[in-house]
């Protein structure tokens, strides 16, 4: 599914985040920077141990902000770690946690000429941030946010599922 925010194409689609062709991947990191499971041990094996390098120079990144490294092997220039919030109640600022992710990584993207970048469902994961209300906050923090020089925004979803859930959340924003 594409659609267009401002001169910006947006995508949604199902794959492997890793193998898609952007300036800038954004990893849903953990606060230590130290590799993990899902998105970022993905990015992490595919990328190779430069990445490591990097993030461990940088020491750490906290919740809602965003760091960025060379990509390694990755089909990218740049990974943009960013760390979502764990999921409580909804009643610890997490909201607001989650789209200061998707901000900072588009201010990240700015700062480094970004023209394209590839996001994941942040904090969707062992997170267990809602999917629903998470690609919703996604989706209009980008649209609010994005700048005309970004040309391509790919939303990258591990399951069918999970891109049904953006599709519609699209939908709904678009209406």
């Amino acid at each position: 599914m594409n659609t267009l925010f401002g001169s910006s194409q947006v995508s949604l689609l199902q794959g492997d985040i890793t193998r898609i062709a952007v300036d800038g991947i954004v990893n849903a990191a953990n606060a230590r920077l130290a590799g993990g499971g899902g998105v970022d041990g993905a990015i992490h094996r595919v990328g190779g141990p430069t990445i490591m390098q990097e993030c461990r120079k940088i020491g750490g990144c906290p919740v809602g902000q965003a760091v960025l490294t060379t990509a390694g092997a990755l089909p990218a220039k740049y990974v943009l770690h960013t760390v979502g919030p764990i999921w409580q109640s909804g009643d610890h600022n997490e909201d607001e946690l989650l789209a200061s992710c998707y901000r900072q990584c588009l201010r990240l993207a700015r700062e480094y000429d970004l023209t394209s970048i590839s996001f994941p469902s942040i904090s969707t994961g062992v997170y267990g941030f809602p999917i629903k209300r998470a690609a919703v906050i996604a989706l209009s923090t980008v649209k609010e946010h994005l700048q005309p020089s970004m040309k391509t925004v790919k939303f990258v979803c591990f399951s069918a599922a999970d891109l049904k859930v953006y599709q519609d959340a699209l939908r709904s924003l678009s209406t």
